[in-house]
């Protein structure tokens, strides 16, 4: 029987290869045919795809206005600190960071971090610290080892674009948990806990909030940490705008207030120290419990392996730029996004059909359409592209953080210029705003 399957299989091998005509095969490899991956089709930035599909023609009368780009130095208004420029000069000059680094960063240069961050309730030291090229590849790097393809990860809404970015690209779903602006943009714990199931790896929370401005209490913090610790959930804490909250807020990193729950914390310099651009940025791994253990850890220095870590010279300046760089720079930056966003506030919430929500903190404010009073538009992306068009302004239509007919401006724009911005929002507002025909029915009575 034993020789009978032998033969069988000598057969069919035989017959196999007698039935692939050698000329095709050949003539199918010297055929070109060069396809994008099946990742590169997927991968899909929200803002992007909305923005490149508006019709975006200013008045050639009026000089454009861009509310909508999230680089605080675009304008030239916020330059960095002189400490800060000093450090990496001499990083430059010293000629000790030309070459390649350990690819999740300098021992020294990790060092220097954790005891920047480190407190009596979530202690850090260098092992704890994995630097990334900006926050955006701390948070690549932090789906990337929580979740397999068919996974879901649960984010804001409204929230940062890129979570949805990354985690298609790697065919992980998304599902999204309301935050509600009648409560300063709170998240809504109860609609929260109910997307949970038995495929979701990772919940992200990000506070301060883009595009929100929000910045969550202890008490509410307090309140997302059981429902992660219920469901045992680790957290992606996306805390890039810590620390840059207004006077009378304060800003409360989540892992100090955890006792169980084990959380990577994505940070950088882009926007605290107002460089962007220099791509700087780290993952604190809080793991007291030793839930995330050894596999996490390795997982994520295998990740780093991919690009081999991040700017050498930026490292060379970390001890200085984090340890010498002035108090005063710090709240003269705070202070000036304060002034503007209480500015645009006041000028819009007296603007009829129009509802901002007063920010915490972070560069931002969101503004709620009435669209009912505003029928020549369909939708806050038409709202905005007509804004263009009539005003010269950009604000970024919120369909792009997933939440139709509100709008994100950026605060960070000279005040002069964001005074004239809400100046010419107003004078669009009145042109198409129209009372809703039981409005008119009350005040002819």
């Amino acid at each position: 029987a034993l020789l009978a399957l032998l033969r069988t299989d000598r057969v069919l091998a035989v017959r196999t290869h007698v039935n692939v005509d050698p000329a095709k095969l050949k003539s199918l490899r010297q055929r070109w045919s060069v396809k994008p991956s099946e990742m590169s089709k997927k991968t899909l930035n929200p803002i992007r795809a909305i923005v490149d599909g508006m019709k975006l023609t200013p008045n050639p009368e009026k000089p454009m206005i861009a509310l909508s780009i999230g680089d605080p130095t675009v304008f030239g208004n916020l330059p960095t600190d002189d400490t800060v420029l000093q450090a990496m000069k001499e990083a430059i000059d010293s000629h000790k960071y030309n070459g390649y680094a350990p690819s999740v960063g300098y021992q020294k240069s990790r060092e220097v971090v954790a005891d920047f961050y480190s407190c009596p309730e979530a202690p850090l030291d260098g092992k704890d610290v994995i630097l990334t090229s900006g926050c955006s590849q701390a948070i690549e790097l932090a789906i990337s080892v929580l979740c397999n393809p068919g996974d879901n990860i649960l984010v804001p809404r409204p929230g940062f674009s890129l979570y949805k970015t990354l985690a298609v690209s790697m065919g992980i779903q998304v599902k999204h948990y309301n935050l509600l602006p009648e409560k300063s943009w709170e998240i809504d714990l109860q609609h929260l806990e109910s997307l949970i199931d038995d495929k979701t790896a990772c919940l992200i929370v990000n506070n301060p909030s883009n595009p929100c401005g929000s910045v969550f209490s202890r008490e509410h913090l307090h309140k997302i940490l059981s429902v992660a610790s219920r469901n045992c959930i680790p957290i992606l804490a996306d805390e890039i705008y810590g620390d840059m909250v207004f006077p009378g807020c304060d800003f409360q990193p989540l892992a100090p207030l955890s006792s169980d729950v084990p959380i990577l914390s994505c940070g950088g310099l882009a926007k605290r120290w107002l460089v962007p651009g220099w791509r700087m940025g780290w993952i604190l791994i809080h793991d007291r419990n030793d839930i995330f253990g050894t596999a996490i850890r390795e997982g994520l220095v295998k990740l780093s392996q991919r690009i081999l870590g991040p700017c050498t010279v930026v490292q060379g300046a970390l001890e200085s730029i984090l340890n010498d760089t002035p108090p005063e720079f710090y709240q003269g930056t705070i202070s000036f996004l304060k002034s503007n966003s209480e500015i645009c506030y006041s000028e819009l919430s007296t603007v009829p059909g129009l509802n901002p929500v007063m920010p915490s903190g972070a560069m931002y404010i969101m503004v709620g359409i009435e669209m009912e009073h505003f029928p020549d538009f369909q939708n806050d992306v038409e709202f905005t592209e007509r804004l263009v068009t009539e005003q010269s302004v950009f604000c970024l239509p919120a369909t792009a953080f997933e939440y139709p007919n509100f709008f994100r401006i950026v605060v960070t724009v000279p005040e002069e210029m964001m005074i004239e911005a809400c100046i010419r929002i107003r004078e669009f507002c009145a042109r198409h705003y129209r009372p809703r025909s039981q409005d008119s029915h009350e005040l002819d009575q």
